[in-house]
């Protein structure tokens, strides 16, 4: 099912977390943001909005780490319920297409819950001191590719390193809901 997030909560501090990734080890917040900015994403294998932006979201996330911006991908959605989100798969997919950056599983989906995360993709743009900035979407692509569609996320991240501040109007992402576990 299709889920909007809420616009940005400009300056909002990013919350701190520690998660396993495809390459092996294991990373902080603190050890992965950017000299200017960073962009959290929660994404996932399976989800057809994220397999339609991902050789975009490669591209802007090469391009945004020459500029000081760092972008982390994490995968939240429950791996019980959806086997192809899971550690072993989410290797194979940042192999199969190089991802410049790191993927992350949250397991146990208390990042996701931390920030507010409702959809993949889902967009957190943080300036230098990793208050929230941009909380939209990559650019107007839904489920097919928008032929000339402007980089959004990357000129708004752009705007975040040389001034700090995000832009004021941004337009929400849209995904597929993050797969939440059952509770127990």
């Amino acid at each position: 099912m299709a889920a909007t997030p809420p616009l940005c909560n400009f300056g909002e501090k990013a919350k701190p977390f520690t998660l396993p990734a495809t390459d092996g080890r294991t990373y902080s917040l603190d050890e992965l943001k950017g000299p200017k900015g960073t962009v959290i994403v929660f994404m996932c294998n399976h989800c057809p909005y994220v397999k339609a932006i991902i050789d975009r979201l490669i591209r802007d996330a090469t391009d945004l780490k020459a500029i000081g911006v760092n972008l982390v991908g994490i995968c939240s959605n429950d791996p019980v319920a959806y086997p192809e989100d899971d550690l072993p798969a989410m290797r194979r997919w940042a192999e199969e297409k190089r991802f410049p950056f790191p993927y992350l599983h949250d397991a146990t989906q208390e990042v996701a819950r931390a920030y507010g995360a409702v959809c993949t993709p889902d967009f957190f743009g943080y300036n230098a001191d990793l208050e929230l900035q941009y909380r939209g979407r990559l650019d107007e692509s839904k489920r097919e590719a928008v032929p000339g569609a402007r980089r959004e996320l990357f000129e708004a991240m752009r705007l975040v390193a040389e001034t700090g501040k995000g832009p004021a109007e941004q337009h929400a992402s849209m995904g597929c809901s993050i797969k939440w576990k059952e509770a127990a």
